[in-house]
């Protein structure tokens, strides 16, 4: 049976939170930084020890975020106006034991503060698996994921603009729809799930934040619709087409699920619109991984895609990561089982690593047919430190910027280097001195794209201080190179377009008013425990 935790209850419940401070202020305030971050660990004990006089707030840490059975009475406290019983009956509490202190009360369900620079809400979904497994009960075939690693990832990775619409397909426990109330006028939220419905309908009445929830598999539920956004945290673990858990498996076969929604995603998305999602893609002997996700593409054009690849995964890695994800004991007998039919399938398909990254769609509209798409996969440089979300945003303005300048325009164009741009050089000791072997220049926000550069390429960015255009630019070079102008140009404009649309070179009417990634900034997001 799913909790029934309607919008009176849940009311009544954020009432209580907001006044003891059970929010993302008032954890860590309670708890200290030591402890707090003991806690973002899966390390409980600092923070049971720094909750032990932390009176109502201090009980409902231990009760949520440590999985704790406490007295009846001090839970009473903590939840007024909300009853014991009432929490119970709809299932958010349940009757337990004390180690022999006698009878309390567990957490049925986890709920647990969120939130961003501008406040708090509060995510309710199903027991984290370690506190499943601790209570000797089996990870539920439909469970409910709480505030997860992907969650987070997709939720840092988001273009945060106002838009009028907005989709969050597959929305589980509601974590992306929340993010998106902050800048969309109208969500709707999707899931096949009956129960990841009704506990994302307890996260939205418990922070107050409206939400049209349908049921429904894929895009039934919204067929012949358009949005002017869409997010997606799919069920996107590639393996033999089961379905052991509605979180992470779709049924399909292999990357099916990518396949799928990458070729029907562009169909709701008004023009401009842009949809964004996780997604994992097979490394296939003897076959390019750009090939291959460009080949989900939509035939007929008008859609820019931008395949960004974070991590590639070797097959016996993935199969023991996610096998753990579940509960499963790799060596266990069960678990050899399943790594064994796991592992064969992945040999049997000629598959050779696992992918995962995000993928961004953008209809072009009343463009299309006039215009090239920009279609591009690439590879993160490095581990990101700032947000994706901010960087995805300067593509899309910046591909933008690219696609209304041919040659001339960008020759006319004043361009200036990034403020996070620097220029590094590589030397190595030679018979007369160091001598430079390579050069590049790079960002050091972001993904920290970089890019090689000859003496040339170095002295035209030098020169990049948006004071003169491009094309004047290169005529003074040609001039102190002594080569000429034409053959300049025709080297130079390829390489320009690339560090623009890397956000190394910008405009110089943007300098200054844009970060170095050419977009508005994206809210923080966060998460306790």
């Amino acid at each position: 049976m799913n909790p029934r935790l309607d919008p009176d209850l849940c009311a009544a419940l954020r009432a209580a939170f907001q006044r003891v401070g059970y929010d993302v202020d008032g954890v860590p305030e309670l708890l200290g930084e030591d402890a707090h971050a003991a806690l973002g660990r899966d390390e409980p004990v600092p923070a049971r020890l720094a909750s032990a006089d932390g009176g109502p707030l201090g009980t409902l840490v231990r009760l949520f975020l440590l999985g704790d059975t406490e007295p009846a009475d001090a839970v009473a406290e903590a939840l007024a106006p909300v009853t014991v019983e009432r929490a119970v009956a709809a299932g958010l509490l349940r009757h337990g034991e004390r180690n022999g202190d006698g009878p309390g009360l567990d957490a049925a369900l986890d709920v647990r503060p969120h939130g961003d620079d501008d406040g708090s809400w509060w995510v309710v979904s199903d027991l984290d698996r370690a506190r499943t497994m601790s209570q000797s009960r089996e990870l539920r075939a439909d469970h409910v994921l709480g505030v997860g690693q992907a969650s987070l990832t997709l939720a840092s990775a988001t273009v945060r603009r106002p838009v009028g619409r907005l989709l969050d397909l597959g929305t589980g426990c509601g974590v992306q729809a929340l993010h998106a109330a902050r800048y969309a006028g109208h969500l709707v939220a999707t899931d096949v799930n009956p129960r990841a419905l009704a506990l994302a309908g307890a996260t939205f009445a418990l922070s107050g934040v409206d939400v049209e929830l349908r049921a429904g598999s894929w895009l039934e539920p919204v067929a012949g619709e358009r949005f002017d956004q869409i997010v997606s945290n799919p069920p996107f673990v590639v393996g033999p087409p089961r379905v052991r858990h509605t979180y992470r498996d779709s049924g399909l076969a292999g990357d099916d699920v990518a396949a799928r929604l990458v070729g029907a995603l562009p169909g709701l998305l008004a023009d401009g619109g842009v949809a964004q999602l996780l997604a994992c893609w097979l490394h296939v002997r003897g076959e390019d991984w750009p090939d291959r996700v460009t080949s989900w593409l939509p035939p007929g054009g008008g859609l820019d895609a931008w395949f960004v690849q974070r991590e590639v995964a070797d097959p016996a890695l993935y199969v023991g990561t996610w096998m753990r994800d579940s509960g499963i004991d790799p060596s266990s007998p069960a678990g050899r089982r399943d790594a064994e039919e796991w592992l064969s399938w992945f040999d049997s398909s000629r598959v050779e690593g696992v992918g995962f990254g995000f993928i961004t769609l953008r209809n072009t509209g009343s463009a299309a047919g006039r215009v090239e798409p920009t279609v591009l996969c690439e590879d993160l440089p490095q581990a990101l430190a700032d947000p994706l979300g901010v960087e995805t945003a300067g593509w899309l303005d910046r591909v933008d910027w690219l696609r209304g300048r041919d040659d001339d325009g960008l020759l006319d164009t004043r361009l200036t280097v990034a403020p996070s741009v620097v220029l590094e050089n590589v030397s190595r000791a030679g018979e007369e001195g160091w001598e430079s072997v390579l050069s590049t220049v790079r960002r050091v926000d972001g993904p920290g794209w970089r890019h090689q550069v000859d003496e040339v390429a170095a002295a035209l960015l030098a020169g990049c201080q948006g004071a003169l255009p491009l094309g004047e630019l290169l005529a003074l070079l040609s001039f102190s190179q002594d080569r000429p102008v034409d053959e300049l140009v025709a080297a130079s404009l390829p390489a320009v377009r690339e560090l623009v649309r890397h956000g190394l070179l910008v405009p110089a009417e943007w300098a200054g008013a844009r970060p170095a990634s050419g977009s508005a900034p994206a809210p923080a997001t966060g998460r306790l425990g």
